[in-house]
């Protein structure tokens, strides 16, 4: 019998609507791409199945990026936070980091209501199950749109994966399987096979999450407050504090204890885990309470922060204990735990495997090397957490506009961003388990500081067409607010006289022999741009700066020296970036490669001599000789 199926036409697909799917396809439709948003759940839409925060090390960094360029986590969260702290204020400015606890419910709705109102985008509750491609005039794989599970046909230009943790998804706790996504939804069980059928190359990975827990049933008392900060910094550059300050709600610390670990011990056996059930690969950056106690057996006690998931709701997450035990032996642990002593279970902790593609087969615009038009980023591609997905998507959607457009793609490079430091370690550095984004992978990290983000690629923002005018405007000017002041501190003295030094004696600073700038005296530990505000005589009559210009300003000056010696390294990495490798290079021809070296570079094909330095198995020895080859060809 013959099916009277749909037939659609759009120009760009993207297949799943969590954080990565959310920005690609916000930054395809703000671009004029007519595009279609497929979601397995409408309830899955910007989804927190896991923690109920954005941001924290390194990933705020992310975020804040990604408003940088014109992209929606930033402004979501700071619609729906409950709770926001800045990291890492005890150490310098490279490794603050904004964390905030969201609404979850919240967030999925904003969100969502930011998707229905966009322009040029469709939001479409389906599963696809099939990739459609054709071989082009060139005899390579072009993608032509997908199907779904109900037979239709929706025809684009490019389709972008995003399906998260769905694809053959399966929950597991003990010896109980839900063949399921996160949170009990549908998992995608049909695109692997089509995937893989089609060349892509499949692998499976695990992670988890841990119990949520009835607030009514916790004690308190027995745990360590943990309130937010006081004054209150935006994610979205387009906020200011007075934009976003309400009530925040705290947030608890307890510990786990030996009695803790030892029921953990008593029942490792039980663990799918250890028992080999489980057959993907964990994130060794967020284990299991089962793998902490097991690999750091010297360690008495581990950190549980207790978070609310919502204004509205009682359910609590218990950060720090994931877990795959089993229902019984999750209840006896958790019993161990001051203040949990007597605590409900409202969901059980639960580990999640699922199919996900090597992202070693993807160009650095996220585009699949074998198949044209045909991108995927977010947890797909082997990363983990829902910042490092938002940044992948936003870069996939972007990259998939611009194809289409006929323009070049956006590749930011490791110098330029944290989003370009994540994409170029996945495809290039063939991750064997979730990849979740740290400070320390970031060589350049003090350039890249979360509080510049709008600095470094805004201007990128604007150019490609995220960034409005109005916006652009009101970046330039803060720009050239912070450039005058850091010249005119540079050029305004002070000389050694009474009432500098008794100010100086004052703030625990040593005296003056000569004149000095007021430049020189801010880059004093124990001095600041405020402080110095009383020898300034000329500050009074210029126009007040910004917080956020204030906090560029001593930056700028105090870490001078450091950042002029990074900017040199730049210039460095620079050089080895722009030595291009031809498409066409046949590496059998290139004498002394080693033969590990030779395999990589074949498999990966970088694009540029500082992307093949950078591939694990490829010497400096190896670039030497690849850089004499590509000199004489």
């Amino acid at each position: 019998m013959k099916c009277n199926c749909i037939e659609e036409h759009y120009d760009v697909v993207i297949v799943g609507a969590g954080h990565a799917g959310c920005e690609a396809a916000l930054a395809s439709a703000r671009l004029g791409m007519n595009t279609i948003l497929f979601t397995i759940s409408m309830d899955s839409v910007a989804m927190m199945p896991c923690n109920p925060n954005i941001g924290g090390s390194s990933k705020g960094h992310l975020v804040r990026e990604i408003d940088a360029l014109g992209g929606e986590m930033g402004k979501n969260i700071d619609k729906t936070y409950i709770q926001s702290k800045m990291l890492n204020v005890s150490k310098g400015p490279a490794v603050h980091s904004l964390r905030a606890q969201a609404d979850k419910v919240e967030y999925t709705k904003q969100m969502r209501l930011t998707l229905q109102n966009t322009e040029n985008l469709t939001l479409r509750q389906a599963e696809v199950s099939e990739l459609l491609y054709e071989i082009n005039e060139k005899g390579k794989k072009a993608v032509k749109g997908v199907k779904t599970f109900s037979g239709a046909t929706y025809y684009a230009k490019a389709v972008v994966l995003c399906t998260g943790t769905y694809l053959k998804a399966r929950c597991i706790y003990g010896d109980v399987v839900n063949n399921t996504g996160p949170n009990g939804l549908m998992a995608a069980n049909h695109l692997s096979d089509s995937m893989s059928q089609t060349g892509i190359e499949i692998r499976r990975f695990k992670t988890g999450t841990p119990a949520r827990l009835d607030k009514k049933t916790i004690d308190f008392s027995k745990m360590e407050e943990q309130k937010g900060d006081e004054n209150i910094v935006p994610f979205s550059f387009t906020n200011t504090k007075e934009d976003i300050e309400r009530e925040q709600i705290s947030c608890w610390l307890t510990y786990t204890n030996e009695e803790t670990h030892q029921i953990i011990k008593d029942n490792i056996d039980r663990s799918p885990l250890f028992s080999g059930f489980i057959e993907g690969t964990g994130p060794r950056y967020c284990p299991s309470i089962e793998d902490k106690v097991m690999k750091f057996p010297d360690k008495n006690r581990h950190q549980l922060f207790i978070e609310p998931e919502g204004e509205f709701t009682n359910e609590m997450y218990m950060g720090g204990m994931s877990s795959s035990l089993p229902e019984d032996v999750q209840y006896a642990m958790i019993h161990t735990v001051p203040g949990l002593e007597n605590v409900k279970i409202v969901r059980n902790a639960y580990a999640i495997e699922y199919d996900c593609i090597n992202a070693i087969n993807l160009n650095a615009n996220l585009e699949f090397k074998e198949i044209d038009g045909l991108f995927s980023a977010g947890q797909i591609n082997g990363s983990s957490g829902y910042e490092e997905a938002a940044a992948q998507g936003i870069m996939a959607g972007i990259n998939a506009a611009r194809k289409l457009q006929g323009k070049e793609s956006i590749v930011l490079d490791r110098s330029q961003a944290y989003i370009g430091v994540l994409i170029d370690d996945l495809v290039t550095k063939e991750t064997q388990e979730p990849y979740r984004m740290m400070t320390s992978r970031a060589e350049y990290r003090l350039l890249l500081r979360q509080d510049n983000a709008d600095l470094r690629l805004t201007d990128i923002g604007y150019e490609i067409g995220l960034i409005d005018k109005e916006r652009y405007e009101k970046f330039q000017n803060k720009r050239n607010n912070i450039n005058k002041e850091i010249e005119r501190l540079k050029e305004t003295t002070v000389g050694a006289n009474k009432k500098v030094q008794e100010f100086l004696a004052q703030h625990g600073s040593t005296s003056l022999k000569t004149a000095a700038s007021l430049a020189e005296l801010i880059r004093r530990p124990e001095l600041s741009y405020d402080a110095i505000e009383e020898l300034d005589d000329e500050r009074a009559n210029l126009p007040e700066l910004t917080v956020e210009e204030k906090q560029q300003v001593e930056i700028a000056i105090k870490y001078e020296g450091y950042i002029s010696r990074q900017k040199q390294q730049v210039e460095h990495f620079a050089k080895l970036e722009k030595k291009l490798i031809p498409a066409d290079i046949d590496y059998d021809d290139v004498s002394n490669l080693r033969k590990e070296a030779r395999q990589k570079l074949k498999a990966i094909k970088p694009a540029s001599l500082g992307q093949a330095s950078r591939i694990s198995g490829v010497s400096p020895a190896d670039i030497s000789v690849l850089m004499i080859y590509l000199s004489i060809r």
